[in-house]
């Protein structure tokens, strides 16, 4: 394992190409590219103002770069450097966009989803989408990429509008028995499709491609409910985290729950391994010079395991009492499950520190890793079940099923991770702040040299 140097970006702005071959990298209003082995730069495209999105083409060919605020949004071509597209919603504004599967057409959406408008680079073509409900996960192209299906809101009903992406013409359009539509995903086969209700009411429902309800679950009422939701790789499993700190695992044949997580703040069983990150603090004068610079003041940190029962871990109190919140800090907020899908990563809002890793094949909690700070970000690796976390300092911590790991980036006291991005082929992770990253290569240099002269025309 060894790190690069510590180099500069703005925003937390690094992608990895789909192809594994680069790295874009936003510094303002300038777009690196480098090499994704040796991160030197290959070129560079200059933007008209600071970039606050990046996004590379399914094939590689392009990256797209994006300012909200000034509603404007720029393709660039890696084999032409002199070509560029740009994209002007004006008056319109713009609030999200994306690439379609075909890398060709790009999807803007206009302020207070008044639209969504499909601009083609073939043929400079445009098209509309019009009436788009304002949620956060109203849009998604399906696994095969053959469907795009948009959620949208008429006389306060919600409706779902599938359309196909060769054409861009509707193939269905119907409504769905939600109140208040907040997300929908597509299954892995690209047949049936989940939607969810609003925080309010706990209301998840699958339906077919042809528009027809499959199943409809409901854990509980009158308290708040879905928070997330997220499908495994193979299809099988819907991972359903909810405001009463538990996940639900439903299965994709008879769409019946068959397992829950619960998130509880004591951890009795003897068959699950807690992790303690231990803090070993600089002393003296060192101390006292870190502290005036503004420097870490923790010489290292490590994991210990707990073998004492039970373990009693940190909760944020949530007073009822207390002033209203849209979004509280309680619940499952956040899930991934490993890319073999051996594996569920969650974090629960009140126990922020905390990170829980459950077993899919046998339905239990396989391990809990307690850190000092909150979690800020956790991904598996693209390849094998290894876990990446960091929490908003020089650290970055990595869980197996064969133990816990806590590496310093070195010479990078400054450098405060809060971001992961994982390459494609899972040898590097790039520990992003919010204006510098380093990039972790998790194979020998020696390795490096051997993949290096056994690509062609190296």
């Amino acid at each position: 394992m060894n790190f690069s140097e510590v180099l500069r970006l703005s925003g937390g702005l690094l992608s990895w190409s789909p192809n594994g071959s680069y790295c874009a990298v936003a510094i303002t209003a300038r777009l690196e590219i480098r090499d994704a082995r040796s991160l030197q730069t290959v070129c560079t495209f200059n933007c008209i103002d600071a970039v606050q999105y990046v996004e590379w083409s399914p094939d590689s060919q392009y990256i797209l770069t994006c300012n909200y605020k000034r509603s404007i949004a720029e393709a660039w071509s890696l084999e032409k450097p002199e070509w560029r597209c740009k994209i002007d919603e004006g008056s319109a504004g713009l609030i999200k966009i994306c690439w379609a599967p075909d890398s060709r057409h790009i999807l803007t959406t206009a302020d207070f989803h008044l639209r969504i408008t499909v601009w083609s680079l073939v043929n400079k073509s445009v098209s509309y989408i019009k009436n788009p409900k304002n949620c956060a996960y109203g849009m998604e192209f399906s696994p095969d990429h053959d469907y795009l299906v948009v959620a949208e809101r008429h006389e306060c009903k919600d409706f779902l509008t599938v359309l196909e992406t060769k054409s861009w013409q509707m193939i269905k359009h119907f409504e769905v028995g939600t109140r208040d539509l907040t997300g929908v995903r597509w299954a892995m086969d690209s047949t049936t499709m989940v939607v969810w209700e609003s925080p309010l009411e706990y209301k998840v429902l699958i339906y077919s491609l042809s528009g027809s309800c499959l199943s409809s679950y409901s854990a509980y009422q009158w308290a708040l409910g879905v928070k997330c939701l997220t499908w495994s790789p193979s299809g099988q499993f819907l991972a359903i985290g909810s405001y009463d700190q538990k996940v639900r695992l439903m299965n994709n044949i008879t769409w019946r729950v068959i397992a829950e997580f619960p998130h509880d703040a004591l951890v009795e069983s003897l068959d699950v391994a807690v992790y303690k990150e231990v803090e070993k603090p600089l002393t003296g004068y060192p101390a006292t010079l870190a502290a005036v610079q503004g420097l870490p003041t923790v010489l290292e940190t490590t994991y210990e395991e707990e073998h004492l029962r039970p373990v009693s871990l940190a909760s944020i109190a949530v007073e009822p009492s207390g002033k209203p919140q849209a979004n509280p800090r309680l619940g499952v907020g956040v899930m991934q499950f490993s890319s073999d899908n051996r594996y569920l990563a969650t974090r629960n809002d009140n126990m922020p520190s905390t990170l829980w890793i459950w077993t899919v094949t046998k339905l239990q909690l396989k391990a809990v890793c307690v850190h000092t700070n909150p979690v800020k970000a956790f991904a598996w690796d693209p390849k094998q079940s290894r876990l990446a976390v960091c929490t908003g300092n020089n650290y970055v911590y990595f869980w197996s099923p064969f133990g816990c790991l806590t590496v310093a980036v070195p010479a990078a006291s400054s450098l405060q991770i809060t971001g992961l991005k994982w390459h494609p082929s899972g040898r590097q992770v790039a520990l992003l702040g919010g204006s510098q990253f380093s990039v972790c290569n998790l194979e020998s240099q020696q390795q490096q040299e051997n993949t290096l002269n056994n690509t062609p025309g190296s």
